[in-house]
């Protein structure tokens, strides 16, 4: 019996040679510094296609070559690394607060950031402003277009097609961003929208410093609701409906509290930054903070300098996160799950709780492999998801595991 691939006997010149390219920029990304020799050695390539490539992307300013000095015998060698400060994409995060605007270069340095407020109403004129001042403030330091832009949106996003789906936090249904982006920004090649924690997971996927070979993963993003980011053989599961990872609004208590999906009982209703919030709140009133301005940032400010409510409503926002984690640990058995947002600031104070809830209902009370980790990205995790959209493309998405 013949085998799967014995039919194909060559492949487009061209599409190889992108292939090829995919695999020595993600070498040199993922091991840098690195010389030549070292990457035809990792990817199995000959020496002179690793040249021939090596010197295209020499001359596009995506890698450099630094002589290695120091060396104690023989010629000092050639390394490579990516070329900072040259290649930039644009980001942009929308939550139903807040909206992120950043300059990322492309190997995940935050250049430039602001804050806006979120103002959903007239989306086209809002998402409109937001990439006019995005252009501003690339503008102001370089001279080269971005590269790209991407944009991570707290909703069920159509990422093929850069729709939003729908928003329940935002109010937005089957909005075109895309369209509205391309309009513009015609100069921009690469436009991209996902999901907010879709993109943290991507995130965590291109360039998260966990150290850790883990190529199924979950990447739960814990804000204002409740998200996931489901990676399964380094790619991001989608669903036939786009909603893959929408476990904010799983049932963990039948007949519970309200939702704003118009369910009860759901996850994020017990787990979310709002939901610790109203917990905080309505056992200490509002300590001098109004109920409608308290952040997740004030609450765990409050943690931190030691307060006794702050930290039981964290401690009990931790039980719930516990259980819903426990219920995805049965369903899916990752090899991890990476918890983000703000309350991993107060990790030695939530991980304790989280780890006993799982480890009764999830484990059964046996030994597992799913390790439960904070975030290793170092900002916002869903900004950084938004530039890592970008990133991607310019990387593309063929890699090899080294």
């Amino acid at each position: 019996m013949k085998k799967r691939y014995d039919q194909i006997t060559s492949i487009n010149p061209k599409v190889g040679r992108n292939i090829n390219r995919a695999i020595i920029l993600n070498a040199v990304r993922e091991k840098q510094p690195i010389s030549r020799t070292r990457i035809s050695e990792i990817t199995g390539l000959n020496k002179s296609t690793v040249s021939n490539i090596v010197s295209s992307l020499l001359e596009e300013d995506l890698v450099k070559e630094e002589i290695v000095k120091n060396q104690v015998v023989g010629r000092n060698p050639l390394d490579l690394s990516i070329k900072r400060e040259k290649n930039f994409v644009g980001a942009i995060y929308i939550d139903s607060l807040h909206t992120t605007l950043a300059i990322v270069d492309i190997d995940g340095t935050l250049i430039n950031k602001v804050m806006i407020e979120t103002k959903p109403s007239d989306p086209k004129a809002f998402i409109s402003f937001c990439l006019d001042s995005l252009k501003k403030m690339h503008l102001k330091f370089h001279s080269r277009s971005l590269r790209g832009i991407g944009i991570s949106v707290a909703g069920i996003v159509d990422s093929a097609h850069s729709r939003v789906v729908y928003s329940s936090n935002l109010g937005w249904q089957d909005l075109d961003i895309g369209s509205i982006a391309q309009e513009n920004c015609p100069e921009i090649e690469i436009i991209t929208v996902e999901n907010d924690a879709k993109a943290s997971a991507l995130a965590e996927l291109v360039l998260g410093k966990h150290g850790i070979a883990s190529s199924n993963f979950i990447f739960l993003s814990i804000g204002t609701g409740i998200g996931a980011g489901i990676v399964v053989d380094n790619h991001i599961l989608s669903g036939s409906s786009h909603a893959a990872g929408e476990y904010g609004h799983m049932t963990l208590i039948e007949g519970g509290e309200p939702c704003s999906c118009g369910n009860k009982g759901c996850w994020e209703v017990y787990a979310s930054d709002r939901a610790t919030i109203n917990f905080f709140l309505s056992r200490n009133g509002t300590s001098g903070v109004h109920a409608e301005k308290m952040g997740s940032e004030d609450l765990i400010s409050l943690a931190l300098d030691g307060n006794a409510s702050a930290i039981a409503a964290l401690r009990r926002s931790a039980e719930y996160i516990g259980l819903g984690i426990a219920n995805i640990i049965r369903t899916i058995d990752p090899q991890n799950i990476i918890i983000g947002g703000s309350v991993v600031k107060v990790w030695d104070t939530i991980y304790p709780v989280i780890m006993d809830t799982v480890y009764k209902r999830g484990f059964f009370g046996k030994e597992r492999n799913t390790f439960i980790l904070p975030t290793s990205l170092t900002d916002n995790p869903p900004l950084l998801g938004a530039a890592a959209l970008s990133i991607r493309k310019i990387f593309t998405d063929f890699r090899i595991v080294i």
